[in-house]
């Protein structure tokens, strides 16, 4: 049937070299169409328990994660210049596009009691036009007076002062948000220089968005230097510029066709697709090394082109058939995983990998005919003197040597076990990137000083409506909830509720000072004055009569319940304190939840940091499942290709051993388990079999023609596949080692973990696997 095909494809090139053309055309158009994603990763689905409650506290409240903060420490910013600058500062950000909001100091306001009507009245604390510093030195007086923002716009021990910028969710979900991102960090840079003092800044809004931005310049890094290391090795391998352009060519169009995939599959480019062209160039290579090592093997056993070429076709067409399905098999199992960015990645990237063979079973002998037949320069790779010493000696090993490598597999077994025991599952939200990254020192500036910038969020639920402010609701155990249990844990910083805002009210109304009236009322419902302004307010708003002073009151209310009055917010920010303290921390609420609330309400934990520690559990167990199925998938195809559970026990022993070691030395060198380094496994292992089936499938043929003996049968296998599948290991090597450029941490790890699997699984498969089948050899 191959041989018929390769016919086919020969009889037909010209008509298949237009289709090829048209199509990549076509799918040329679609890849220029594909976008980048500025959405946070979909990391669990949304029927999940975690991901419902975020929804739904999303939808009564809006977004927490669309608060971007800046940060200044210095003893000096209550100095006029340096002050005036501050406001200044606030005044370039409010005027930027699609900012809708900003928290700080120049704009901090206290209530003032209006001696005629009781009634209170919000009043700036810092003036407009500041002309003195003795008038700036009275007004920090009344602001450092006022607990409410202590902690939340400043810290007074550390002298860090932190300004809150909300941002539309919308606009941060779209191209705009690099534009306002940019334009905040330039006005930031321009208080810098007029004042000398550092500005941090941090919020998911920029962490998102400096993320996104590096994925489309290392998508265009890796994707360069994957070509370049595939060119310098196809030049070395082949001494032809014309074969060398041809394989970079197959390479290029599976890329096109990559991007093409992506578009019509609806996705956008994300820190995981972004993976699956340097991909598509690492494992289309070798389908082109393969193939052109066949046909010069062939052309130089019979000296005819067409011969040799249809020889390439019918000897390899299965075989890289075979290597590509594992290989699309070890990233096509994440298609079946809940996780929407795991599943985009799955599908794409087992898309991509079988029509690269396409491309390659239809492109290589089409162009090669066209091309004139090799010379000796072009075939001197196959007397490759350093491949064929290593290979004798790989030979010598697994002909005499068994015992040694058994032992030596054994040995090496055992401290990659012990290994595995030091293995850890953790993970933060920023930690692929490296501690010297300014998003990443800029985060621990704020851990520091304000207790981290990840929202957490706990909603009571009263279960009616108008619950909040009608029912019994005791106030002051929701305020001994936040003073006893939230402020007392460790990396979670300062509560905020409409107890609060209640405090901040009673403080204007005693007209006290400091910290003794900044309290609940000790007697009557604190509630029922927040009850009967609202009620007066939802009067004036029907009358069209409400006051800026009206708007700005609802505001403040409406941030913390909801329109329906049933639902309360308690909001704070916590440090990335990683998977494993988040889950004891959450814990620690959750436990002292039943001491203030009875069976009446419903006390819910969510936010973004909650959804970020339910997706990376999530990730990591949909990863583990995809090995699992990864395997078996894997293991049903070589028992279909060699029909023999003999074969099929040598073959996965050689893959399995790779992925032990690297588990071991992760374990050793501290690597945690995170959702990037997982994904090391699957991938490793769909992409490794492909030389034991490239070792097997030879073994196989050439069997037969040694009259099934085994022994004679490994030394030529090794001889006639062993050159191939080093070169191919070096350009897969090659491929991933480039990953370690990226200055994301998982991207990093992806890299030399692959690779070391690699290395590991040519070492097995060319001495391991020699070994199995010479030990479980058919008795005569």
């Amino acid at each position: 049937m191959w041989r018929s095909l390769g016919k086919f494809v020969l009889k037909n090139r010209v008509a298949l070299l237009v289709v090829m053309f048209i199509i990549t055309a076509m799918m040329g158009y679609f890849a220029s169409r594909v976008k980048l994603s500025y959405e946070f990763s979909k990391a669990i689905p949304t029927d999940n328990p975690k991901a419902k409650d975020y929804a739904a506290f999303r939808q009564r409240f809006g977004d927490d994660g669309n608060m971007l903060v800046l940060g200044v420490q210095s003893d000096k910013l209550f100095e006029l210049a340096t002050f005036k600058a501050y406001c200044q500062l606030q005044k370039d950000i409010k005027k930027i596009g699609d900012v809708e909001d900003i928290l700080s100091i120049p704009t901090s306001v206290a209530l003032v009691k209006d001696s005629v009507t009781e009634k209170l009245n919000a009043a700036r604390i810092f003036d407009t036009s500041i002309a003195t510093q003795a008038l700036l030195d009275s007004e920090k007086a009344v602001f450092n007076n006022l607990p409410f923002y202590r902690n939340l716009l400043y810290n007074p021990n550390t002298h860090a002062y932190l300004m809150g910028v909300r941002i539309n969710k919308d606009s941060l979900n779209s191209k705009k948000r690099d534009i306002i991102i940019r334009d905040i960090t330039a006005a930031a840079k321009r208080f810098e220089n007029a004042t000398g003092v550092d500005t941090h800044l941090s919020g998911l809004p920029l962490i998102r968005t400096l993320v996104a931005e590096r994925i489309q310049k290392e998508m265009k890094f890796f994707l360069l230097g994957s070509l370049l290391l595939s060119t310098l090795i196809l030049l070395m391998f082949f001494r032809s510029v014309s074969t060398t352009l041809l394989s970079l060519g197959i390479v290029l169009i599976g890329v096109v066709w990559t991007l093409g995939v992506m578009y019509l599959c609806g996705y956008n480019i994300t820190l995981l697709t972004a993976l699956t062209p340097p991909l598509v160039v690492v494992i289309g290579i070798p389908n082109c090394i393969y193939f052109i090592n066949k046909y010069h093997t062939s052309y130089l056993a019979n000296a005819d082109k067409n011969n040799a070429l249809v020889t390439m076709v019918s000897k390899m067409g299965v075989v890289t058939l075979f290597c590509n399905i594992t290989a699309a098999i070890g990233f096509a199992v994440f298609a079946f995983t809940k996780s929407a960015i795991l599943k985009e990645f799955g599908v794409v990237a087992g898309i991509s990998i079988m029509l690269i063979f396409v491309i390659s079973f239809i492109l290589l002998p089409a162009v090669l005919s066209y091309l004139p037949a090799p010379n000796t320069t072009q075939v001197k790779y196959l007397s490759s003197k350093w491949i064929t010493v290593f290979l004798l000696k790989a030979e010598n090993i697994a002909i005499h040597h068994k015992k040694t490598v058994f032992a030596t597999t054994l040995a090496i077994l055992v401290f990659a076990g012990i290994g595995m025991f030091k293995l850890k599952t953790i993970a933060y939200i920023v930690d692929d990137l490296p501690q010297t990254d300014k998003v990443y020192t800029d985060l621990k500036f704020f851990e520091q000083n304000f207790k981290g910038v990840m929202p957490l969020e706990i909603v009571i639920d009263t279960k009616k409506p108008k619950g909040i402010l009608q029912s019994s609701i005791d106030i002051r155990k929701i305020g001994a909830f936040e003073d006893s249990v939230l402020a007392v844990q460790p990396g979670v910083g300062k509560p905020l509720s409409v107890v609060d805002a209640i405090k901040f009210s009673y403080q204007a109304l005693s007209q006290g000072v400091g910290d003794s009236t900044y309290t609940l009322p000790a007697f009557g419902n604190p509630l029922a004055d927040l009850h009967k302004t609202l009620r007066e307010i939802e009067i004036k708003k029907e009358n069209h009569e409400m006051t800026a002073k009206d708007t700005a009151m609802l505001k403040l209310v409406n941030s913390f319940i909801d329109s329906t009055e049933e639902y309360l917010r308690i909001s704070m920010s916590m440090a990335d304190v990683g998977t494993s303290r988040l889950p004891k921390v959450l814990d620690s609420i959750q436990n002292k939840i039943p001491e203030y609330f009875d069976s009446s309400y419903s006390v819910t934990l969510t936010g973004s940091s909650i959804t970020f520690l339910e997706g990376s559990k999530f990730i990591i167990d949909d990863l583990q499942k995809s090995i699992f199925r990864a395997f078996l998938l894997i293991a049903v195809c070589m028992l279909y290709l060699f029909k023999s559970v003999r074969i099929l026990i040598c073959s996965l022993i050689p893959n399995i051993v790779p992925l032990v070691i690297t588990a071991g030395i992760m374990g050793w060198a501290g690597v945690p388990l995170k959702p990037s380094t997982v994904l090391v496994f699957s991938i490793a292992l769909g992409i490794a079999v492909d030389i034991t089936i490239r070792f097997l499938v030879n073994y196989k043929q050439e069997l037969t023609e040694n009259k099934n003996d085994v022994e004679a049968t490994v030394r030529s296998t090794i001889n006639q596949t062993g050159l191939s599948i080093i070169y191919t290991s070096l350009v897969l090597i090659a491929g991933f080692i480039i990953f370690c450029a990226s200055s994301f941490g998982g991207t990093f790890a992806l890299g030399w973990l692959t690779s070391l699997t690699l290395l590991t699984a040519t070492i097995t498969n060319i001495i391991l696997l020699p070994v199995l089948l010479l030990v479980m050899r058919k008795k005569k």
